[in-house]
């Protein structure tokens, strides 16, 4: 077996000036991360797997390295997936031996660490080199259902959680380098390029914005990687996490869900339908929240906001993913548009639910701090007939004077009428206000 520091040089090539790939640069959050760092707060990534936490963290030790000049032999990464790590007795405790001893003994030094949470008792370890502060820690994590209560174990300082997605549309056409180096930023680059756009946004509907999947030129190619992470989700991130019992039942429930998303559904009809008592049922979903695989919205009570004993609806982190395994593969693109607008408001960082008042309702309701309510709802279609906006008017009458906006996303439709703002979706998308 190779000596420690050997495992430890191959997996930071900068140290001998070699290259390394970074992939396509992701500003927004190298921009995020950065912040954090000059904060001086102990920084933690988190996200659904394969979104590319790890391309990330090499992309800001490059910009470490070529903009902010630091020494390569400061910055220290090691991905604890490695199975050369499975052998040693304290992995990260021996690693920094190694690398204090061997690379690195000064103060200052930026340690990184890929799936930390492999790692028995990793939060005690990361909590003392808190203390000592004498160096920048980002931390790379998959979803665990025991993520946030190991966290509060690192209060000793301040830690800030970034969470990374799959690619929002901007980052989708610069992956598919529409007009690179250019930004789609003023009207007139996105009136010219409109229907470019619309025709991606047409892609980006049906197959997500999984990096690997995005850059991947072969359709069956496409599909594979969109069931290797749909495996990996299921196995790493939740069945061996959370240790369930009967993994089959788990996934009959997760295809049900994906196949009937964005629908309301109540937990009696569920467990009836697959024969689930209602604990296990709601410990399921539960656990496919924590892996950031399927996202439960709440009914708007305007009283408490929790909607009580009221039907959920259920999103999906991924249009593509979702499309890899469900029954009903062949869905509507409005369904395909609601599921991408929610997550999308969770990017922005929005607490969205959902209102229904018998047949009248708003697919998404958000509320500000001071009370005043924005109703979103989306009608991805060519032609919207009257009555279509029926239900979001019926919201700003329930609401009346707590109405702040009422907003309408549509195929191709953009105008100002009835009080409500007509919005295109690939417009909405782009608009990062």
């Amino acid at each position: 077996m190779p000596e420690l520091v050997e495992i430890l040089t191959e997996s930071n090539p900068w140290w001998a000036n070699r290259g390394f790939e970074s992939g396509i640069q992701r500003e927004k959050y190298i921009i995020k991360i950065k912040k954090c760092l000059e904060n001086g707060d102990l920084t933690v990534l988190n996200g659904v797997r394969r979104s590319g936490k790890t391309t990330l963290l090499y992309q800001l030790i490059r910009g470490l390295i070529e903009t902010e000049k630091v020494p390569p032999e400061k910055i220290l990464f090691v991905n604890f997936e490695n199975p050369a790590f499975v052998f040693l007795e304290n992995p990260l405790q021996e690693v920094l031996e190694a690398y204090r001893r061997d690379v690195c003994s000064e103060k200052g030094t930026c340690l990184i660490f890929d799936e930390v949470q492999n790692l028995q008792g990793w939060e005690e370890e990361i909590q003392a080199l808190q203390k000592i502060n004498e160096h920048r820690i980002i931390l790379s994590v998959s979803p665990s259902r025991l993520l946030d209560c190991k966290l509060m174990a690192l209060m000793y300082g301040r830690y800030q959680k970034i969470q990374v997605f799959p690619l929002d549309f901007s980052e989708y056409l610069l992956f598919r380098e529409v007009l690179p180096g250019t930004k789609l930023n003023t009207e007139e680059a996105l009136k010219e390029n409109k229907y470019r756009i619309m025709n991606l946004l047409k892609t980006y509907l049906h197959e997500g914005g999984f990096p690997r999947v995005v850059l991947e030129k072969e359709e069956i190619l496409k599909k594979e990687h969109l069931q290797g992470h749909f495996d990996g989700i299921m196995y790493r991130d939740i069945v061996l996490r959370s240790e369930v019992r009967n993994a089959s039942v788990l996934q009959e429930l997760v295809c049900h869900l994906l196949s009937d998303f964005t629908d309301s559904y109540s937990y009696r009809q569920l467990g009836n339908l697959l024969k689930l008592d209602f604990s296990t049922l709601k410990e399921y979903i539960y656990y496919s929240g924590q892996a950031n695989l399927l996202f439960e919205v709440q009914a708007f009570n305007p009283s408490g906001k929790t909607g009580g004993r009221k039907n959920k609806k259920i999103y999906c982190i991924d249009n593509g993913l979702r499309n890899s395994v469900a029954s009903e593969v062949f869905e509507s693109e409005s369904k395909l548009a609601e599921n991408l607008v929610y997550i999308e408001l969770m990017r922005r960082g929005c607490e969205a639910f959902y209102w229904e008042n018998g047949k009248e309702g708003a697919h998404f309701v958000m509320e500000d701090d001071d009370g005043k309510l924005t109703a979103l709802s989306v009608i991805y279609k060519d032609r919207i007939e009257p009555g279509e906006i029926k239900p979001i008017l019926a919201f700003s009458k329930a609401f009346g004077a707590d109405v702040k906006e009422l907003v309408l996303i549509t195929k191709d439709t953009e105008k100002e009428e009835d009080g409500i703002k007509y919005i295109p979706l690939w417009k909405w998308l782009l608009d990062s206000n």
